[in-house]
């Protein structure tokens, strides 16, 4: 009954997720941008826009020029993040490739290490909100709640990893039936339930809140417009109607 309830809830998460962030990437891409409004200085040509949208993605230049402790923080916490779903590729394939096994073995020599990268920016951004004024008056459930959810997510996979390990054959079995619409008994380790939960949580979630600007950035007018008003006039789209 168990793994029914979670294999029907597995499916109708990814499918909340994928179509969710399908339905708001549409809806950044039909918005039209009434005014000219790229943030200065701005690139004057479509190859500085790119050069400028990868930086701003990828390093957080924006972030770093505003305030250099939150870009600390946010780049510890995405590398940590990207490190840990590198980390996790080795449960969603089989047999395993090569690179991946040796990337696994790297990341086991440094798990401590990235499992304290990953919780340690969320407390610091957590008590950043409770403790600033400005921050705190601004700030929503919703912001707590993200916070919250990605530690506790953080923190029962280092409980799972270092003190209550589950099967990880049945864990591995588990998520390849999944993948491969083959459903399999669910492991009944009460802390994998309990991280696979919170996961699944994320995924529903993750559409309708803020973590959704992982996608927006690339549709803010103020970093996708080429500086360009004086060569080519900007007609404002709803004008046309």
């Amino acid at each position: 009954m168990l793994s029914t309830c979670y294999t029907f809830f597995t499916y109708f998460a990814i499918m909340i997720f994928v179509f969710g962030i399908l339905c708001k990437v549409w809806k950044y891409a039909i918005t039209p941008n009434p005014l000219k409004i790229p943030l200065t200085p701005a690139p004057t040509n479509a190859i500085g826009v790119i050069i400028r949208m990868i930086f701003d993605a990828a390093l957080f230049k924006s972030l770093f020029n505003g305030n250099k402790f939150i870009w600390l923080g946010g780049c510890a916490l995405h590398l940590a993040l990207l490190i840990v779903v590198a980390s996790h590729i080795r449960f969603f394939v089989s047999p395993v490739p090569e690179p991946i096994m040796l990337l696994q073995t790297f990341f086991q020599s440094i798990g401590v290490f990235i499992g304290l990268l990953f919780i340690a920016p969320i407390i610091y951004l957590f008590i950043r909100r409770v403790w600033v004024d400005r921050i705190r008056f601004v700030s929503i459930f919703a912001d707590y709640f993200v916070l919250i959810l990605l530690f506790c997510i953080g923190l029962s996979g280092i409980t799972m990893k270092y003190f209550i390990r589950p099967d990880i054959v049945a864990v591995k079995t588990f998520i390849i039936g999944l993948i491969s619409f083959a459903p399999e008994p669910m492991p009944t380790n009460p802390i994998f339930i309990t991280h696979f939960t919170l996961i699944l949580i994320l995924l529903v979630y993750f559409p309708f809140s803020k973590l959704i600007h992982s996608f927006g950035i690339f549709f803010s007018p103020t970093r996708n417009q080429i500086d360009n008003p004086r060569e080519k006039r900007h007609v404002n789209p709803w004008d046309k109607q």
